[in-house]
């Protein structure tokens, strides 16, 4: 797949300029972005996958739902139905996605929403609803809506400004993209990262006047769950385990395994990976506990015919979260008032 991806380098240049055309149309005006009058948030990426957005969008409901009735808007990846749906507790991944089910069962009382069409799935919102603020979930390119106040996701190890577009890169448009972005977010950072890297990562990523930088990094759970227990992952120190994963990129989470000194095998699928009958029928018949990530997790959730799967909660924290959630707060504050 790498070597085929290099041949294709000379396509980069023609994906390059067809994505810049598209959005110099919408910044000129020759295609319209619709403007909304109530609070919007737009999270999102250059880069296609594994930046972390699902996580995020959990930490803005988490900050926001206390004080404002927010709701959140998907495309729904991954899933085998189209059109609008509003999410409930008995929806499937099949019907809306895994990491939109993944949002919807972490917070059963916020409006979860897909449609492919953002603009459709907004004004359904707001019918149906008494939303305040809408979440919009990997929409940085789509650019028919305009948000209000644009998140953008950047790897630590794999930042935009390393990269180029497609085919042979990662990049879903050139990096001069970024630039509509409001807040920049560095992802996965690891634990001890110096003030001297925070400088050498914000003068390389060359910010202009009206974004501001901040960095988060992942945090694990120390307990490992499924819909009917929650066991210390100190457990899993008994028994060779298997670590089953279908995300864009798995090795922090086997990288934090493996310094955890715990013994498994990793059975690695594509990202939104659907499981075949066969591959379920393989994994029920495992003799071992199964540990998945959690947004696999609903994917196979009564699919699976054992009680011994389970998946790792994470969380996305930032090292200056309050200086976040200010920020984030007051343009809600302000666009309301």
């Amino acid at each position: 797949m790498k070597i085929l991806r290099k041949l294709l380098l000379p396509v980069v240049p023609i994906y390059w300029v067809v994505t810049w055309l598209r959005n110099k149309c919408y910044d000129i005006g020759i295609f319209s972005s619709t403007s909304y009058n109530f609070p919007l948030i737009s999270v999102g990426n250059l880069s296609v996958g594994g930046t972390g957005k699902s996580p995020m969008i959990m930490y803005l409901v988490n900050a926001i739902s206390t004080s404002y009735k927010v709701a959140a808007l998907s495309r729904g990846y991954g899933r085998k139905q189209s059109g609008f749906i509003l999410s409930d507790v008995s929806s499937t991944a099949d019907q809306i996605g895994d990491e939109t089910l993944q949002l919807k069962r972490n917070f059963p009382e916020t409006t979860v929403a897909v449609d492919a069409d953002r603009r459709n799935g907004l004004a359904k919102i707001m019918q149906l609803s008494d939303t305040q603020v809408v979440l919009l979930d990997d929409a940085f390119q789509h650019r028919k809506v305009k948000a209000g106040l644009n998140i953008l996701l950047t790897k630590y190890d794999a930042l935009y400004v390393d990269d180029i577009t497609l085919p042979t890169g990662d990049l879903r448009e050139p990096r001069g993209g970024a630039s509509r972005a409001d807040i920049i977010v560095v992802t996965k950072c690891p634990l001890n990262l110096s003030d001297q890297a925070k400088e050498t990562i914000k003068i390389k990523l060359c910010l202009q006047e009206h974004q501001q930088l901040f960095f988060s990094y992942i945090s694990y759970d120390d307990a490992i769950k499924n819909t009917n227990e929650k066991v210390a992952i100190d457990r899993l120190k008994e028994n060779s385990f298997l670590l089953v994963t279908g995300i864009a990129n798995a090795k922090p989470l086997v990288d934090y395994l493996t310094k955890l000194n715990l013994n498994f095998e990793h059975k690695a699928f594509g990202d939104h990976h659907t499981f075949s009958e066969k591959e379920l029928r393989e994994l029920s018949e495992e003799n071992r506990t199964i540990l998945t990530t959690e947004k696999d997790y609903w994917r196979m959730e009564g699919k699976l015919q054992t009680d011994n799967l389970f998946y790792l909660p994470i969380k996305t924290k930032l090292f200056n979260e309050q200086a976040f959630n200010e920020l984030v707060l007051k343009y809600i504050q302000e666009t309301l008032s």
